[in-house]
């Protein structure tokens, strides 16, 4: 789930900007990349149920991504988050595999925060 990001603090975090909160609309999803070798950071930013919600884009049988076609996340009836490779269907809520290879296993959540209308990854460290 996403959190607001402090507007001052202790702790600076570092994060990236990944899009404006309302460029992702209910029951739809988008996957980000950011960096390269070491340092990429892929995830996928969805709206379900009215609640944003970010996981890593990495299947947890076989560490795929989820998707074959840019932002196609969603099976077709929008219920559940589909990986493509081997039709494994994650809960849109909290990310929990509920059929498929990897059942009972879930999608890492990405750290992401809501600031000043807009979708922020953060650094991970904290």
């Amino acid at each position: 789930m996403a959190r607001d990001l402090p507007a001052g603090g202790a702790r600076a975090l570092t994060a990236i900007r990944l899009c404006r909160a309302d460029a992702i609309a209910e029951g739809e999803a988008r996957g980000f990349v950011h960096g390269s070798g070491v340092a990429r950071r892929a995830v996928v930013v969805l709206r379900h149920r009215g609640r944003l919600a970010a996981y890593v884009n990495s299947c947890p049988h076989q560490g795929t991504p989820l998707e074959l076609a840019p932002d196609r996340f969603f099976t077709a009836t929008g219920d559940h988050l589909i990986c493509h490779t081997h039709g494994a269907l994650f809960r849109p809520e909290d990310g929990v595999c509920v059929a498929g290879p990897c059942a009972g296993q879930g999608l890492a959540a990405a750290p992401v925060a809501l600031r000043d209308g807009a979708i922020w990854l953060e650094d991970g460290e904290g």
